[in-house]
């Protein structure tokens, strides 16, 4: 099938699997083995903590799957509880100083992607592209 003949979501959906692709080969290249999932929860962590509430309600997942994998990426040295300072009973999920590196890694290979389809289609229609899609997810959270 030509990629004439593909839906628009089809046509977002390749493009977001090679780059998913690329990410996770270049972090384990980098020493760092997280999953999807728990990359899709990690994401979500804000810089000052997060509760496993909002984690939760974020990647829609139920609380109980959430909880699952913050403690594995607590457990595998990407992520730290920490007291809520608002809530003595409660506590957050931030960023641990390896999580900060597997970010890194993360962004770097953003980087270099973006560098590449940029050069694959033209910059100035690599930004409209970026700048079209912008509008379309600002659309889409009205």
């Amino acid at each position: 099938m030509a990629a004439e003949d593909l839906n628009i979501g089809l046509l977002l959906r390749f493009p977001y699997r090679a780059l998913e692709d690329r990410i996770f080969a270049a972090l384990a290249r980098s020493g760092f083995d997280i999953t999807p999932a728990q990359a899709r929860l990690f994401r979500r962590v804000a810089p000052s903590g997060s509760r496993v509430t909002d984690l939760a309600e974020q990647a829609r997942v139920t609380k109980q799957t959430a909880s699952v994998l913050v403690q594995g990426l607590v457990e595998a040295g990407y992520a730290e509880r920490i007291p809520d300072p608002k809530d003595a009973r409660a506590s957050l999920v931030r960023a641990s100083a390896r999580g900060l590196q597997a970010a890194a890694a993360v962004d770097a290979e953003i980087a270099r992607i973006e560098a590449e389809w940029s050069t694959a289609i033209g910059a100035a229609r690599y930004a409209r592209l970026r700048r079209d899609l912008g509008d379309l997810v600002r659309h889409l959270q009205t």
